[in-house]
């Protein structure tokens, strides 16, 4: 599978700070054999949408990290809803009552998760631990989802 991870950080795109979550998250896919490409983009609404758009044209899978919580620049959930086609909620959800388990703090993310043509789209905390976290809720449908959006047969749907 060819995977895309969006960093969503105004410090790690002027090079204040190191990608840390992002690079993990490389970590991670690689280690499930997959060919990960990388960005970075400021907390800047139009530029996360046009960098999720761009990379769902040649990637399966698109996870974002950063700008899921409550400061005054987290904007990319919104960024998000406005390129995707379909939500999956559920995702979301899952994401969300896993964190909530884990730390108060959970509540507190308002990552969103959906569909742009046949890539799965998935916003991430900024933190290591809530992408280590999350990619491990992920990982056990992640192939399973990513053959129903190539129209695949699976062990549900033949051909």
């Amino acid at each position: 599978m060819r995977a895309a991870v969006l960093t969503v950080s105004d410090r790690v795109s002027r090079g204040e700070a190191e990608d840390a979550s992002g690079g993990l998250l490389e970590e991670l896919l690689r280690g499930d054999g997959h060919e990960v490409e990388r960005a970075v983009v400021p907390d800047e609404a139009a530029a996360i949408a046009a960098a999720i758009e761009e990379l769902a044209g040649s990637a399966s899978l698109v996870l974002t990290t950063g700008g899921t919580g409550l400061a005054p620049r987290d904007v990319t959930p919104e960024a998000t809803r406005t390129v995707l086609q379909r939500e999956a909620p559920g995702i979301a959800e899952a994401l969300r009552a896993d964190a909530i388990a884990r730390t108060p703090h959970g509540l507190l993310s308002r990552g969103a998760a959906g569909v742009i043509g046949r890539t799965l789209v998935v916003n991430l905390p900024g933190s290591t631990g809530g992408c280590r976290d999350g990619y491990a809720v992920l990982r056990p449908s992640l192939e399973h989802a990513v053959s129903l959006l190539a129209a695949e047969p699976t062990a549900h749907r033949q051909s």
